[in-house]
């Protein structure tokens, strides 16, 4: 168990969702029903039993990529190689859908992602995260 008493071989993968100010916010991205997209993954990882995760954080940094998910591996991910996958532009219901395919799949390496997932695959910002001031 590691410090926090959570057994760290069932750790699931993880979809981080931010929600800080850009993404999420419906002034920035009109058009877009972010509530209704993080009810969706909320559910969907409700109703997986156990074989995904989703937690929200305030922001990730990539601001003119919003929406930014990243896909965390599990543990059994980790350790076949995934690493951590940080998503951009994540706003329509079909990235949506390609995202929880993939985490119910098992997500970084454990399954390959969708080809059309690939094409929003972004870089993770270098550095500490700086959010310029709106």
């Amino acid at each position: 168990m590691n410090g926090l008493g959570i057994r760290a071989a069932h750790r699931p993968c993880t979809l981080v969702v931010c929600r800080g100010c850009c993404c999420g916010n419906p002034r920035k991205l009109p058009g877009t029903d972010h509530a209704w997209q993080l009810d969706r993954l909320r559910a969907a990882a409700t109703d997986s039993g156990g074989r995904f995760a989703v937690r929200t954080t305030d922001c990730l940094g990539p601001c003119d990529q919003a929406n930014v998910i990243v896909v965390q591996p599990s543990t059994a991910g980790r350790r076949a190689g995934g690493r951590a996958v940080w998503i951009g532009f994540a706003m329509d219901d079909d990235s949506t859908d390609d995202l929880l395919r993939w985490a119910s799949a098992g997500g970084p390496g454990i399954a390959e992602p969708p080809v059309a997932l690939e094409l929003q695959f972004i870089r993770p910002p270098r550095g500490p995260r700086a959010r310029a001031r709106r």
